[in-house]
């Protein structure tokens, strides 16, 4: 049991001084509701004061965790440090509320050496008062390291939603969309080995309280991308990956006969692509090529017969047409010198 002792400048200063009480982030949000951020371990003080500073030390104030809970319950001098019954036992011997500030209408408390599953939605309720008066809290207590918090914090971003838009003149044009985070992530892409890389300038917008993000980028090699999302406040970071497939290939030109280099998109996949797919498009790439080389080699063989037979008729055209059937002169068509250009 405790009851901790600080005077009103002193708290309020501490509302200030983040670090000191271990407190990351406290602010409003649009609803009117406090939301507190505090590193696992640490202090945390959920604020709780009415407006007049009325004097609430013959009050009563109820405050609650997640609905049912019984965090820290004050009647008149009673509360559950000093014996009476009821308190979750998650929070037995760490909840304490300022005695000293009641005078002015300050109902705060204090949970000591926070823990992840002290997360949640709490209320301060003045049941007895006219009218009734409750305060919402959300906090949020997290560890130093940045993951997927989806589970444990409202609000934390949902996994990006990735997308392959087509080829450009430069590569793939990729696209990621950030949808319905509560409060505004960073997002970027990054290739297979973390490097951040250069994107378009982020589309944002904000609706009911929620953060909206696009944002693309070109690739020009295979790789796998990935966009992360991250919120610095809660620790929060999640991604999703994309495999992309370029081949950039060196290839003849048979009309032209000269070399052209170009990109070409074969294709693309989204989270881990089975190595089974990887063979099949890579086939499929190759079988592409095949074809192409192919097309190439029968449109020169076509154009070789073609020009055989005009050099023939021409051939024929320019013999001697009244020259007796089977002549050396008529030939039949044949050339007697034909057969050394040919």
């Amino acid at each position: 049991m405790f009851t901790p002792r600080l005077t009103a400048p002193a708290l309020s200063l501490c509302f200030f001084l983040l670090d000191l009480c271990g407190i990351i982030l406290l602010h409003a949000n649009g609803s009117g509701d406090v939301r507190v951020v505090v590193k696992e371990g640490s202090d945390a003080i959920l604020p709780c004061s009415l407006s007049n500073k009325e004097n609430v030390e013959s009050k009563v104030f109820d405050w609650k965790k997640d609905g049912p809970k019984e965090i820290f319950f004050y009647d008149r001098g009673s509360n559950y440090n000093n014996g009476r019954p009821g308190q979750d036992h998650q929070f037995k011997g760490r909840v304490a509320h300022f005695q000293d500030e009641l005078k002015y209408g300050n109902a705060s408390i204090i949970i000591r050496n926070t823990k992840v599953t002290d997360s949640g939605d709490y209320t301060c309720d003045f049941p007895r008062l006219q009218p009734r008066q409750i305060f919402h809290i959300h906090l949020i207590v997290v560890d130093f390291a940045f993951k997927d918090r989806r589970a444990e914090i409202r609000g934390a971003a949902q996994k990006p939603s990735v997308s392959a838009l087509g080829q450009t003149a430069d590569g793939a044009l990729l696209q990621c969309e950030v949808l319905g985070a509560s409060s505004k992530p960073t997002v970027e892409w990054q290739d297979s080995a973390g490097n951040k890389l250069p994107a378009e300038e982020p589309q944002v917008s904000e609706r009911g309280g929620s953060f909206y993000i696009t944002v693309n980028t070109t690739v020009k090699k295979t790789d796998r991308y990935r966009c992360v999302a991250t919120q610095e406040e809660i620790k929060h970071q999640i991604y999703t990956e994309i495999h992309v497939f370029i081949c950039e290939k060196l290839f003849e030109d048979t009309c032209s006969r000269g070399d052209v280099t170009g990109w070409f998109f074969c294709g693309f996949s989204l989270g881990a692509l089975p190595v089974a797919a990887v063979l099949v498009l890579l086939v499929a790439t190759k079988f592409i090529t095949v074809r192409c080389n192919k097309g190439a080699a029968e449109e020169r063989q076509v154009n070789g017969e073609r020009n055989r037979m005009t050099f023939s008729t021409k051939l024929e055209v320019e013999s001697n047409p009244h020259a007796p059937p089977g002549s050396p002169e008529q030939g039949n068509g044949y050339h007697k010198d034909l057969p050394e250009l040919l």
